[in-house]
């Protein structure tokens, strides 16, 4: 009898279960969907390398083997067959790669380990395509221990960082010769230290001269950089300091300088650049030609560039260039048209008689031809608009990206060397939205990449100048189709000006099955800081379309001092104002979009990551009434515990003006806490410290308002190591929300 009652119970359980599985609307996104399953996977493309000028270019695939398209053809062939990339018999993962300047080697990277935000240590091995030889560099080291490995133009050498010293290792021999000594963890050869890496995006520090000559290296002095301590109390009994060089703002930098090590007598020269070491950074340094290098000097303050040359062969340093800003001066102006992290060079035209530098001296940032010899300017792209970023250069022209009409959107743009031209746009129409492109060397091809928020990512190899059609290479048709069997809301651009006069963009997600008599939540999501735009014509996540689907509006906006395209005026008011101009124009704008009839002024919250978890928090301070919900993700609470490159960049030196820093800062108008809040960090945030999420709680408490907080161990700023964190994280900030900001 027990028997049957048990298969009885089974069959019931299971057909309800298959009941509810059925009744599950495929139409409609749930968080499992999103973060814990492969269904909504997009295509991406492998990372290519240009070889032969552009001619072809070279793939990884299937991990461990490397294929060669023709540019012109795009007919494949095998460059480097993953039989040959073998080690013990198993194969070798290729994670990066590199050719030597004759195209006769091919340098593998694989087995890497992390360093801050990149997998920049790992091992390195060289293939002969014409011997068909495998051999692997530096394997007297321990395993996963060299960093940016590179061979001299003679074929002759690679040279490589190891534990912060600089080696060179003879290919034939496999004689391996140290370069420097005196490297340590506090004075660093040949790489950086965390705010040269996380500030200026330098990792990579050093060059072979054309020649094979010499090595130019960067040489970082951390030596009186204090040491912040993240805790780990998780993989074991007793908790493990984690110790970070990491300067805080208004402490001194790390000193820097550059050397000359010649490979004949294997002694360094250091080039005797003016100012001191500790009162300037060196963010930029490459050669010109074999006997000329090109220095990147910005003072402490970083309103001050000065641009020299160096000749070795008689000692000679010139300045050739300066340029001054009554706030700062940018190098990698960011830009979500950017490939990447730039390692701050600067194109050389003209046969290295001349480099590029954008500037913003006359209102708009543009592109100017500068003589490396007299120091004489010419201005390229004239007009009333702003360069976004380089494209790539050929004999005649400089390709870049703008959008004089737009400023959510981004197009390839091509004008004359000279001066003399007509600027022309190159991306057709038919690719509205934002595009970004990958220009072969020879500027003839490049990779075309595509996106809106009416389509997914696409990729497709072009030739230029006419902006053909090769092939198309990522198509993305599947997560078409799956988008297209969901229900996804209609989103709009518009503009808001607020009661001091200032226009933002905004971007608008509506509820799906949106109908103008009932009133929904809105969700504001925020960043308004320097770095990055929210409010941009790119493919919206598969979050807000969930979110939408729910019943919430989802909103973005760019106030003054985000980079958008809007002129220097708009970017550079944000000067010594960091959470103050910006969160007064968030704020004024969520209150004239919250007049429109069908937005529920009753039900309003606001979420941010990094310095959008700092807006956050200053919206749910200093405008209470409009926002009732706050979810704050890895915030800088307070502007004095940041690292000094970024924060004196923007908001001056705290000897100084003090003020500022405080008037900016979260944690002084805790006190005015209303809503409802969420605090989240990650406790291994190597960038925004867990410590300013604890001076915020205490704040909180000191006042006696309640909050929720969620700390993530170990996981640093992205929150997303460890299996089941995002679907975690997402989860509870979504669960926060609809409890507080429900949908009716």
């Amino acid at each position: 009898m027990n028997s049957r009652i048990k298969l009885l119970t089974f069959f019931l359980v299971a057909f309800f279960a298959i009941g509810e599985i059925l009744a599950q609307d495929s139409s409609l996104l749930t968080l499992e969907r999103i973060y814990n399953s492969r269904e909504f996977a997009q295509e991406r493309l492998h990372p290519i390398q240009w070889i032969e000028n552009g001619a072809a270019y070279v793939t990884v695939e299937n991990g461990n083997e490397l294929s060669r398209w023709d540019s012109k053809t795009l007919e494949k062939s095998v460059f480097v067959p993953g039989s040959a990339l073998q080690s013990g018999r198993k194969p070798i993962s290729i994670e990066s790669f590199s050719l030597s300047d004759d195209g006769s080697k091919v340098l593998i990277f694989t087995n890497s380990s992390r360093v801050w935000r990149s997998n920049t240590k790992g091992d390195y091995w060289v293939y002969d395509l014409a011997s068909r030889e495998l051999k692997q560099l530096g394997s007297k080291f321990e395993a996963s221990s060299l960093m940016f490995a590179k061979f001299s133009a003679d074929n002759e050498y690679v040279a490589y960082v190891q534990k912060f010293n600089l080696y060179k290792e003879n290919f034939k021999t496999g004689e391996i010769t140290q370069l420097t000594s005196d490297g340590t963890d506090k004075i660093i050869n040949g790489t950086f230290d965390w705010a040269y890496e996380e500030e200026f995006g330098k990792r990579d520090g050093f060059a072979w001269s054309p020649d094979a000559a010499l090595i130019a290296f960067w040489q970082i002095d951390a030596s009186k950089i204090r040491t912040f301590y993240m805790i780990n109390n998780t993989d074991s009994v007793y908790s493990k300091p984690i110790p970070l060089q990491y300067p805080k703002v208004g402490q001194e930098p790390a000193g820097a300088k550059i050397g000359l090590i010649n490979m004949v007598s294997e002694k360094t020269n250091w080039i005797p650049i003016p100012g001191g070491e500790t009162e300037n950074y060196l963010p930029g340094m490459q050669w010109i030609n074999e006997d000329l290098l090109l220095i990147q000097q910005m003072n402490r303050k970083q309103n001050l560039l000065t641009i020299w040359t160096y000749q070795p062969s008689s000692a000679a340093l010139k300045k050739v260039y300066t340029e001054s800003e009554e706030t700062w001066v940018d190098l990698a102006y960011p830009d979500l048209s950017k490939n990447g992290w730039s390692d701050n060079s600067l194109p050389l035209v003209d046969g290295g008689k001349a480099f590029l530098r954008m500037t913003e001296s006359g209102g708009w940032r543009h592109i100017y031809k500068v003589e490396t010899a007299s120091g004489n300017k010419t201005l390229l792209t004239p007009g009333e608009f702003d360069v976004a970023s380089f494209g790539g250069v050929t004999d005649k022209e400089v390709y870049f990206i703008a959008s004089p009409e737009n400023a959510t959107q981004r197009y390839l743009y091509a004008i004359d060397l000279a001066g003399k031209g007509k600027l022309r746009r190159v991306t057709p129409e038919a690719f509205e939205g934002v595009n970004t492109y990958d220009i072969a060397p020879n500027g003839l091809a490049a990779i075309h990449t595509n996106q809106s928020t009416k389509k997914p990512s696409t990729v497709r190899l072009i030739s230029l100048p006419k902006h053909t059609i090769v092939k198309n290479l990522v198509e993305n048709t599947a997560y078409i189709r799956k988008l297209a069997s969901l229900k996804t809301p209609e989103i709009k651009f518009t503009t808001v000006t607020t009661s001091e006069g200032v226009t933002l963009d905004a971007r608008v997600i509506y509820p799906v099955d949106f109908d103008e008599s009932k009133k929904y939540p809105v969700l504001f999501h925020v960043y308004g800081e320097p770095w990055s735009t929210v409010a941009t014509d790119t493919q919206v996540g598969l979050y807000n379309i969930m979110l939408a689907q729910k019943g919430y509006f989802i909103i973005d906006m760019d106030n003054r001092g985000t980079p958008t395209l809007k002129g220097s005026a708009w970017r550079k008011s944000i000067y010594r104002k960091i959470g103050v101009i910006n969160a007064q124009d968030q704020g004024l704008a969520a209150k004239e979009l919250l007049k429109l009839p069908y937005l529920d002024e009753s039900r309003v919250a606001v979420w941010g990551w990094s310095g959008g978890g700092s807006m956050t928090l200053n919206l749910m301070f200093k405008f209470p009434e409009v926002y009732h919900t706050g979810m704050s993700v890895a915030a800088v609470s307070n502007q004095l515990i940041y690292d000094n490159i970024y924060q004196e960049r923007y908001m001056g030196l705290p000897q100084e003006n003090m003020e500022d820093f405080v008037n900016g800062s979260p944690i002084t108008y805790a006190k005015n806490l209303e809503g409802n809040l969420l605090i989240v960090h990650g406790t291994g945030d190597d960038n925004v410290h867990y410590q300013g999420a604890e001076m915020l709680m205490n704040e909180l408490i000191k006042h006696n308002k309640q909050f929720q907080m969620m700390p993530y161990p170990n996981r640093s700023h992205g929150i997303n190591e460890g299996a089941g964190t995002s679907l975690h994280l997402y989860t509870l900030l979504t669960n926060y929300l609809m409890t507080h900001t429900p949908v009716n």
